[in-house]
């Protein structure tokens, strides 16, 4: 562990210093390190079909070495872009491990993702390599022509045209590869997030991104690691929750994981799954943990021992944590953090009251405040800016391409979250809402921009704008509101049209539930949509 065990929180926050190494690789940490042992086991791979396929981390380093050198016989230079369109299969965890060790920079993306979305992240990245599976093909097909840094698409389940078969080539190539010796600061992953107005943002993480996330990770999973633990969740790859909060962390200490890819969260096969390969640790979003609160006795049925479990995106609920204490017989562990610098405030009951609809303490190595929007900290119970001051390991490098939003994201030494809240006088933080539009709906957090480029793409939309509404389940729903073009006459046939182009072009997360047709929008004298008077109209 990077913590020092205690017996308080603040204990540990006081004793913890972040040592940065001058040289540093993620795949020596998450792979090289523990393949000595050629029966650890670092995944556990359940198949559609029922079947387990197990890879040790020998394994797995020898498959990261030939990607690696696939890579390069391809004509990938250190600091070239690979995006990864997959979700959780083994193909993803090697490609990840094998960038890093050729000092490629990886770009994971969802599957979820339809040709729009997909094209942007293509063309803003610059990704010279894209690896898929021939389901999603199609997609790439669709937009190759869109993508001109893009030299080669490589498929994990076959060949098609125009493709290369990923298992293939790296069976052709040599399972020897020295491990680039990097610096913390090399960029290593772009995630994109969501803003409020245009296209998502690429958030550049350096290979210290690691060692950032690890000691908060450490402490809301209970002191992780611990003897016997099995890491799963349904948290997808693509995502820096799934990629950064559980795969990674896991393999960091050595840990197995389960990975098990489906289209959709079953919360009856998601406790089976857990029973099954006998899970100890988890991270679940509050929906999802919603959802698995229906199932009957878990623990009777399905075998399910948990130890310890981390939920985070929006609040739990006072009632989600009392049915876990009482159906699981553990703590929900709630965690903040973004995109931009993750894992940076949370609980661990062990060592710390909690205080329930709190976002706990600032963990160790990091510095939180609430400051103004020109980074002045406040006082007690006063509500502005969720920030943490830089230098952190955690935060993002930059935005990829942007300067103006990367000076723009910080006041001072101060990472402004977009969030607002409040720290009482005990160092609890609280959240009040976002400073700015964007949606959070079942974990995810959507930015209205994209969607209204996606309904503005119809043919019979002039216009259009998008809010996220209270929804019981996923906290918020999103509703766009449209203006259609002369021509055009408002039905249910058409919203249904509607929402079907937003589901193809984008993701199936950021298709609207309700499509309201409307005369006008409110606007502000600039054009600017003004989203708080669409919340004041009544729908019928």
């Amino acid at each position: 562990m990077l913590i020092t065990r205690a017996a308080t929180f603040d204990e540990i926050h006081r004793a913890f210093r972040w040592n940065l190494p001058e040289r540093y690789n993620i795949a020596r940490d998450v792979c090289d390190r523990h393949a000595a042992d050629p029966a650890r086991t670092a995944l556990i791979h359940e198949r559609g079909d029922g079947s387990v396929a197990h890879y040790s981390f020998r394994q797995i380093r020898c498959l990261a070495n030939q990607c690696a050198n696939t890579l390069r016989h391809l004509g990938l230079v250190q600091g070239d872009r690979v995006l990864i369109y997959l979700g959780q299969d083994p193909a993803t965890a090697v490609a990840h491990v094998a960038c890093w060790k050729a000092g490629l920079i990886s770009v994971p993306t969802s599957l979820l993702f339809g040709t729009d979305a997909l094209a942007y992240r293509l063309r803003d990245s610059g990704a010279k390599l894209l690896i898929t599976d021939a389901a999603h093909w199609p997609n790439v097909a669709a937009v190759r022509e869109q993508a001109p840094h893009l030299a080669h698409v490589m498929l994990v389940d076959g060949k098609g045209a125009g493709t290369l078969d990923f298992w293939a080539e790296l069976a052709r190539a040599t399972d020897e590869f020295e491990t680039l010796a990097l610096t913390p600061d090399t960029p290593a992953f772009i995630n994109y997030t969501s803003g409020t107005t245009g296209q998502p943002k690429g958030t550049l993480q350096g290979h210290r991104s690691m060692l950032g996330h690890m000691p908060g990770l450490e402490l809301v999973y209970d002191f992780l690691p611990q003897p016997g633990d099995v890491m799963w969740s349904p948290a997808d790859w693509s995502w820096l929750a799934g990629l950064m909060d559980v795969l990674m962390p896991a393999w960091f200490c050595g840990l197995p994981v389960l990975t098990y890819r489906n289209t959709s969260f079953d919360p009856e096969e998601a406790f089976h799954l857990m029973g099954k390969h006998r899970v100890r640790i988890s991270l679940l979003t509050p929906t999802m943990l919603r959802r698995l609160s229906v199932v009957p006795d878990p623990l009777r049925r399905h075998g399910v021992a948990l130890r310890s479990v981390i939920s985070g995106g929006e609040s739990v609920g006072r009632e989600t944590l009392e049915w876990a204490r009482g159906a699981l017989g553990i703590e929900i562990n709630e965690v903040f953090g973004q995109t931009e610098c993750n894992i940076v405030l949370g609980n661990c009951t062990q060592v710390l009251a909690p205080k329930p609809g709190s976002l706990g303490k600032a963990l160790p190595g990091h510095v939180a405040a609430i400051v103004d929007d020109h980074g002045h900290p406040l006082s007690a119970d006063t509500v502005g800016n969720i920030a943490f001051r830089r230098p952190d390991p955690v935060m993002l490098l930059e935005y990829w391409n942007k300067p103006e939003a990367t000076r723009d994201k910080f006041a001072g030494d101060w990472l402004l979250t977009g969030d607002l809240g409040r720290c009482d006088e005990d160092g609890y933080y609280w959240y009040m809402s976002r400073a700015d539009d964007v949606i959070t709906s079942a974990g995810y957090r959507i930015g209205p921009g994209e969607i209204e480029d996606a309904l503005n793409g119809h043919p019979a939309v002039a216009m259009s704008a998008v809010i996220g509404v209270p929804d019981p389940v996923k906290t918020e729903a999103i509703r766009a509101f449209v203006l259609l073009r002369p021509g055009n006459t408002a039905s249910a046939e058409l919203a249904e049209a509607i929402r079907d182009s937003v589901r193809t072009r984008l993701a199936r997360h950021e298709c609207p539930r309700d499509v309201v047709f409307v005369e006008s929008l409110p606007l502000t004298a600039t054009g600017k949509i003004m989203r708080r008077e669409l919340r004041r109209l009544p729908v019928t």
